[in-house]
């Protein structure tokens, strides 16, 4: 475990991070990005560190208050500009809130603003960040000025190595939760779910196994642990309890065959017992973890939990050992028009995982091809960033999105203290409104990353730095991936903001984004957006749907 960092107390702070899912190649043909990077140094923990700053000490609470648990907010956090220079969170990639909202909105609604959260917007548009020879990341870090009284935005941009076509990985061993309640009847939840497990079964290798649990007012195992290249007659789990998952080898698809028809049996029935499916769920995956294997849990469900136990806290508690023990982290997939956001992704924030959302076959393919063997192996845990703006340069920021991934800034060389896990070819977007000094130059702050070895658990950080005249350029003539990471960070603000004619705004969520322009004006610059791939494409179709649906886009007073 690496030293706590010396200094007074540090604060909970406001941080953000958007991420970019870049799907790298693990377990089937889907690949990652590279590009050129900006100015960057790095070291590891025990090295000399001559070449980046340190972060500085956080102040001492004022009023003598004590700080908040990591991943915690309060009231008094609910502020626009954080009160000093510093700004720590936990890393995370999920992308289930933009899938929503475009469900929602596809669907003539706009979404629940309590819903939205900046960061997986942008955390779904894939950048073209430079890679790392090894695990951990690489740091790159820029900016442009937004034209709005001084404020710029600056881009943290952290990316990990993806895989290539001839990596040999370790055997996969997923546990899939599924949720067979009666709301999972509707077109688009059990029968697409049904449809994404047969898509994966079939891309998995021979040498990969799976375990199916069911669960509506209880929860059951359907099949235990089953090598897909299986070619006998008996399961692939050897069933004696010591969690070794020997069993047939070979590859003539019987494993897979048994996946299928169970998959094939599942139908809707009572009530959403989701502690019972996760419980459940943890167990079945103890019991065939293999050794050598990556174990994974993969939740799949509306999370519209109604017996039982229905907080994520107490679901969790259950199954701390699991996760703690074993290592076996939670990959959460959502669907259904009525969602249980909030609870999902608590569950796989704590539950050192991530979540995302499928709204029909295509996206289906997208979360089982690219996104779902992106998350199998790791290349960090407990990933935290730290980005320090220098007080001289820097009069105000604000961070975009993140709400609940702030952790304490003496914390970020707590290596006790939770982090995100990140796996290959991921890239991670930190989206910052800055506002400079008039005149000032030089230094505008130095961006770090730490996070331990997956293997070995050894500490290592890496840090890039922007200078104020790296501002000095527009927001319109930016780089391409920028200027797609501003309209959907704005986006995001925009329906936050944003209420249907006749109706009204939350004013209990954050203050809008310094510089944010209406729907109608986002529109247009979505429009003419640089680059014209699909995901651009849907992004501006959304943003029209949502001008259309609001009417107009009303700041809160």
């Amino acid at each position: 475990m690496g030293t706590r960092q010396s200094g007074r107390t540090g604060r909970v702070r406001q941080g953000v991070l958007a991420m970019a899912v870049a799907g790298g190649l693990v377990l089937t043909g889907c690949g990652g990005g590279s590009g050129s990077g900006v100015d960057r140094t790095s070291s590891d923990v025990g090295e000399k560190r001559d070449s980046a700053p340190m972060p500085a000490p956080a102040p001492a609470l004022p009023n003598g208050g004590a700080s908040q648990a990591p991943g915690e907010q309060g009231d008094e956090e609910r502020r626009e500009f954080a009160p000093d220079h510093l700004s720590t969170f936990a890393l995370d990639v999920d992308t289930a809130s933009y899938g929503f909202a475009r469900r929602t909105l596809a669907e003539g609604r706009l979404p629940d603003p309590s819903t939205v959260r900046p960061e997986e917007f942008v955390n779904s548009f894939r950048q073209d960040y430079p890679r790392p020879d090894g695990d951990g990341f690489s740091v790159s870090v820029d900016g442009a000025r937004t034209g709005d009284d001084g404020w710029s935005l600056v881009r943290v941009g952290l990316a990990t190595r993806g895989e290539s076509a001839d990596t040999e990985r370790p055997p996969a061993a997923l546990t899939f939760v599924i949720d067979v309640s009666g709301s999972m009847a509707e077109p688009g939840r059990l029968d697409l779910v049904k449809e994404s497990l047969g898509l994966m079964t079939d891309r998995l290798r021979p040498d990969d196994s799976i375990a199916l649990v069911t669960f509506s007012d209880t929860a059951k195992t359907v099949l235990p642990m089953t090598r897909l290249g299986e070619s006998g007659d008996g399961e692939s789990g050897d069933g004696d309890g010591d969690g070794d998952g020997d069993g047939g080898e070979g590859d003539g698809g019987e494993g897979r065959a048994r996946v299928h028809r169970a998959v094939d049996g599942l139908e809707p029935t009572q009530s959403t017992n989701l502690e019972a499916g996760v419980t459940t769920g943890y167990d079945t995956a103890v019991r065939g973890k293999r050794d050598g294997a990556t174990n994974r849990v993969v939740l799949l469900s509306d999370a519209l939990a109604n017996t039982g136990e229905t907080s994520a806290d107490g679901i969790l508690d259950r199954i701390s050992d699991a996760r703690r023990e074993h290592g076996i982290t939670l990959f959460g997939v959502g669907v259904g028009s009525d969602y249980g956001d909030a609870l999902m992704e608590r569950l796989a924030d704590k539950g050192d995982g991530h979540t995302t959302y499928v709204s029909n076959e295509e996206d289906a393919r997208e979360v089982f091809c690219e996104q779902l063997p992106a998350h199998i192996e790791l290349r960090a845990r407990d990933a935290k960033a730290q980005v320090a703006f220098d007080p001289e340069t820097v009069e105000q920021f604000r961070l975009i999105g993140y709400d609940n991934r702030q952790v304490a800034d003496d914390d970020f060389r707590d290596d006790s203290v939770d982090g995100g896990e990140v796996g290959p070819g991921h890239t991670v977007t930190a989206l910052y409104a800055v506002r400079t000094k008039a005149g000032a130059g030089g230094h505008l702050a130095t961006a770090s990353v730490r996070w331990l070895d997956p293997d070995s658990r050894a500490p290592h950080e890496e840090s890039g730095r922007i200078e104020a005249a790296d501002l000095d350029g527009s927001l319109r003539e930016a780089d391409a991936g920028l200027q797609i990471t501003a309209v959907a960070a704005y986006f995001a603000d925009g329906l936050r903001s944003a209420a249907p004619p006749g109706g009204h705004v939350d004013r209990d969520l954050p203050e809008p984004v310094p510089a944010t322009p209406s729907l109608a004006e986002l529109s247009e610059r979505a429009h003419a957006l640089p680059v014209r791939t699909k995901q651009v494409r849907e992004l501006t179709s959304s943003i029209d749907e949502a001008a259309r649906l609001s009417g107009d886009f009303r700041h809160r007073l």
